[in-house]
């Protein structure tokens, strides 16, 4: 079971208390019935609207055409937007022993998930490193930015893009 809700509050009971989520009676009244006498996990997170994936096509249509034009690779002129977009990144202190393999873990969640080096961290032996999320961790804002960021850039070397009008439909789609 899948809820989105916006109301919490806890109940206790003795020794036990209840965190208990406003969702649909329907809903809950389903999962109870269904439960099986075993363990269940829950996870809460904050809510956060997908971006669409017309949107993320979008972004790499323009990414081959800016590649074509600048005569760079697709990953090069995504990886420079990534690095643009803001509120997208991680900064910590990594064991100066272990960074390349902190570098190499972090990659390997994708083509956007770079890890710059920014220096000497205050902590004796390890080094300050900015970790990227790459855009499909992004929300709909980070989403508009990094498309906005391409468009720009391919504006400026005069490729056509959609006007503004079908791009905010385009954001505007979700999945």
């Amino acid at each position: 079971m899948r809820a989105v809700f916006e109301v919490a509050k806890v109940i206790i009971d003795g020794e036990n208390s209840f965190l208990c989520i406003g969702v649909p009676y329907k809903d809950a009244k389903k999962f109870c019935g269904e439960m099986k006498p075993k363990k269940y996990v829950a996870e809460i997170k904050e809510y956060r609207e997908k971006r669409s994936l017309d949107a993320n096509a979008y972004a790499w249509v323009l990414i081959g055409k800016l590649s074509g034009k600048l005569g760079i690779s697709p990953e090069e002129v995504y990886r420079a937007a990534i690095r643009d977009v803001g509120d997208n990144y991680e900064v910590m202190p990594v064991r100066n022993d272990a960074l390349e393999r902190w570098k190499f873990i972090w990659s390997k969640h994708g083509i956007g998930w770079i890890c710059e080096e920014i220096g000497a961290s205050k902590l004796d032996g390890y080094t300050n490193v900015r970790n990227f999320y790459g855009s499909s961790a992004y929300d709909k804002a980070q989403m508009a930015r990094l498309i906005d960021i391409i468009v720009q850039e391919c504006k400026t070397q005069g490729i056509e893009t959609m006007t503004p009008a079908e791009l905010a439909r385009l954001m505007g789609e979700w999945q």
